[in-house]
């Protein structure tokens, strides 16, 4: 264990950001700090990102010291059932203090700008109509599955039904630190290949629903949006929500005329509240546009998803005739596919960021069927 954290302390460079912390915060305590605002917002989101690093990385070596500690403790009782007792206990706190350290590791290549932010999904069914709606309804269930072991938070903020099941479309947020970084990995277009429920002849079907994201754009990032190229229509919100949301004309949708984006948000009570919420996802969707033109690119933003149908899936999960879920980019498969559609999804996402960021293909990973 000891290596590794002298490991992760080489990855974060632990000793130079605690230095530029230190530079940064005595630039924040100068009289004239705020008379330069634009610069003033640059450092407090360079340092607040150092901190972000920094006392994750603190508190690991605190646990460690802490084991260290119940070590030396443990050595000296002499009740040898109570020893082996805490060895036991400290043996469980240093495999969950390695997971953390893994987790941090691995969080040490997000070096996106936007990578820790929150995120933005959209799922759309494409191509199999019924067939279609039902697969973005579990692919919404999984990703809800997945941020609930990650401990994110998710907010269903519209939604489109289908005419028989799932959905059409649905919009949701994602909540929490680099929920940006892992989910981006994600965008593009999922394939379902079972036997159709809704068929009464139990053929076998395939589907497809792509999936957006984009990160949360923060306050100081300037994104101008001029109310003369907003065209706002309100209605009546659909769905479970109560008796306010179903009676009132609470919910928005905001078409920015010169871009033609689209949001939409009905999960608030409130129509002030559902314009506030879809004015951040305009936001956030006009940043994501801005900055594939400026690249000139707009492939980069398109291109992993494309049409919503066969040819352009980033991975396919069968569960006829045999069961697997596969991902095109990287080749990483696995036989459990109703343990992916529960939520374990590190499996494909954290072997794609790494290839995504280091250009190196990871070795093909495959898990035999339970």
């Amino acid at each position: 264990m000891r290596p590794a954290l002298k490991k992760c302390g080489v990855i974060f460079d632990v000793p130079g950001r605690q230095k530029t912390l230190l530079e940064l915060e005595k630039q924040m305590a100068a009289p004239d700090f705020w008379n330069d605002q634009n610069g003033a917002r640059a450092i407090i989101d360079k340092a607040n990102q150092n901190r972000l690093i920094l006392n994750p990385f603190k508190e690991l070596e605190s646990r460690m010291a802490d084991c260290s500690l119940m070590l030396e403790l443990a050595e000296s009782e002499k009740d040898e059932t109570q020893r082996q007792h805490t060895i036991a206990e400290i043996t469980r706190d240093l495999e969950t203090l390695e997971k953390d350290y893994q987790k941090r590791e691995f969080e040490s290549i997000f070096d996106g700008k936007m990578d820790s932010q929150n995120a933005y999904l959209s799922l759309h069914a494409g191509a199999g109509g019924t067939e279609a709606c039902d697969w973005a309804a579990m692919l919404l269930r999984m990703y809800r599955r997945y941020c609930e072991n990650r401990g994110f938070e998710v907010s269903i903020m519209d939604m489109m039904p289908g005419d028989e099941a799932g959905f059409k479309s649905v919009t949701f947020m994602i909540a929490g630190p680099y929920a940006y970084g892992y989910l981006s990995a994600e965008r593009g277009v999922h394939r379902l290949v079972r036997i159709s429920p809704f068929d009464a002849n139990k053929r076998r079907h395939t589907s497809f629903a792509s999936l957006d994201v984009i990160a949360e754009v923060a306050e100081d990032v300037e994104v101008e949006i001029k109310e003369g190229d907003l065209r706002v229509d309100t209605f009546r919100a659909g769905g479970a929500g109560g008796q306010h949301v179903n009676k009132t004309d609470s919910a928005i949708r905001l078409t920015h005329l010169p871009t033609g984006l689209v949001v939409g948000c009905q999960s608030e009570r409130s129509q002030h509240a559902n314009r506030a919420k879809a004015m951040k996802l305009l936001r956030a969707r006009i940043y994501e546009l801005m900055q594939d033109q400026k690249r000139q690119e707009m492939e980069k933003f398109y291109g992993e998803k494309g049409d919503i149908a066969w040819g352009r899936q980033i991975r396919s999960y069968v569960l006829q005739p045999y069961t697997m879920a596969k991902d095109h980019r990287t080749g990483v498969e696995c036989g459990n596919v109703m343990d992916v559609l529960e939520g374990n999804l590190d499996l494909f996402i954290l072997p794609y960021i790494k290839f995504k960021r280091t250009a190196k293909k990871p070795a093909v990973v495959e898990q035999a069927e339970e």
